[in-house]
């Protein structure tokens, strides 16, 4: 199979566009909470909106790509993302807030179903995994950038700093009080440079495999009947949940318990979070060579919840690193999530895939609850509710039964038996 290294870039910034525009929020939710004075409960609807566009659309863009093909479906999510961003940083109201995170959220999910069959293709099997894994530290890179880019933009447009590149022309664009609102003038702009580039670009034919198709509606139907699909769903919902929980409402916290900037240290700490996440992929990867995966993701989770437990009742500067550290400990939880859930059943991989896919909705769910128990009580017992989470994902590994284990490195020598 011809390799087309063209596409394999743009597929490569997808991935840091998409993560670029996702993982902004949890260092906007201090500051979009006092701009629009809400409650906990309230804030919990920004990522709702945005992650309940993956528990809607992953299954029909699905049956969308196969109808469209690949080019005009990335054109079309990023035009869905530059409406959503474009339209929110023209009208800055709250409830076109809420319309522009599902229509940005519902862009980010058409992209997620598109850019694995079309890496698979463009940079041959042969190289998929290795691919996929430089397109999940790209991703991380990505999410580390873009709190880092928001810090920028706050901190100098907020001291008049005209002269910094962007900052003078973000300064007229922004209202007073409201300078968080630059970042959604460049996402808007980074989706218009994404539709420009795609548009040139010649794709090539996907032929979809089995495991990648949607499939019928009597796969669907026979794969709900089988317990640990459903099972398997709840894990990623519980994964994407506390992914979410910990990173989206990190910075509050520690601005409301420790009194920590959220603009500064709170952007730092949700960067620092998904930074470590990526540097624990890569170590999951070697460890899983080396120890069976429900066994990583157990030890994982463990260590994941003393992290977030010291995180919570910690001082201001154990909190400060907890929470960024166990994103560390999650690196690991979604894809042996994934894998053990599809070598758990031995036909529909790609409806099972779809199904998966929209446990990511666990992310909206799951912040709603943090946030209403937050108003109840307070945001260290609403962000407790990750303990729920981690607990369901820490069973995983105790009652995953897959058809096909983990291949792992017993002695040198199995290094080499793939190439004899």
């Amino acid at each position: 199979m011809k390799k087309n290294t063209l596409i394999v870039i743009l597929i490569l910034l997808t991935f840091f566009v998409i993560s670029f525009l996702t993982n902004i929020l949890g260092a906007l939710n201090p500051v979009v909470s006092e701009s629009y004075s809400l409650t906990d409960t309230m804030a919990g609807f920004l990522p709702f909106a945005f992650f309940i566009a993956y528990g809607v659309m992953s299954i029909p863009s699905g049956f969308l790509l196969e109808k469209w093909g690949e080019k005009r479906m990335m054109i079309l999510a990023f035009v869905l993302a530059l409406s959503g961003a474009l339209g929110f940083a023209i009208f800055p109201q709250f409830n076109v807030f809420m319309v522009s995170l599902f229509t940005i959220g519902t862009g980010m999910a058409v992209l997620q179903v598109v850019i694995n069959p079309l890496m698979r293709v463009s940079g041959g099997e042969e190289n998929f995994a290795f691919n996929s894994v430089l397109a999940q530290l790209i991703f991380g890179l990505a999410s580390f950038i873009s709190p880092q880019m928001y810090s920028y933009f706050v901190t100098n447009i907020d001291k008049g700093n005209v002269e910094k590149p962007l900052i003078g022309m973000m300064t007229d664009l922004v209202p007073e009080s409201m300078s968080w609102v630059s970042v959604y003038w460049a996402f808007g702009l980074l989706s218009i440079l994404m539709i420009a580039v795609i548009a040139f670009v010649k794709f090539p034919r996907v032929e979809l495999q089995e495991d990648e198709k949607v499939g019928s509606k009597e796969s669907y139907l026979e794969l709900f009947k089988n317990k640990y699909v459903i099972l398997f769903f709840l894990g990623i919902f519980a994964y994407v949940g506390t992914e979410q929980g910990i990173s989206y409402w990190m910075s509050k916290f520690l601005n409301n318990y420790h009194g920590l900037d959220p603009d500064t240290t709170g952007a730092d700490a949700v960067s620092y979070f998904w930074g470590l996440m990526t540097i624990g992929g890569v170590l999951g990867l070697v460890l899983m060579k080396l120890f069976d995966s429900k066994l990583v993701l157990r030890w994982f989770t463990i260590l994941a919840m003393i992290c977030v437990a010291i995180g919570l009742y910690g001082s201001g500067q154990m909190s400060m690193w907890a929470f960024p550290i166990s994103g560390f400990f999650l690196s690991v939880m979604y894809p042996v999530i994934v894998s053990l859930g599809l070598n758990s059943v031995s036909k529909h991989h790609g409806s099972f895939a779809g199904i998966l896919m929209t446990g990511i909705a666990g992310g909206a769910i799951v912040q709603i609850l943090i946030g209403g128990i937050s108003d109840l009580i307070s945001l260290k017992v609403g962000m407790m509710f990750v303990f729920v989470t981690l607990g369901y994902i820490l069973s995983i590994s105790f009652w995953a039964k897959p058809l096909v284990k983990n291949a792992t490195i017993k002695s040198i020598r199995d290094l080499f038996k793939s190439e004899s």
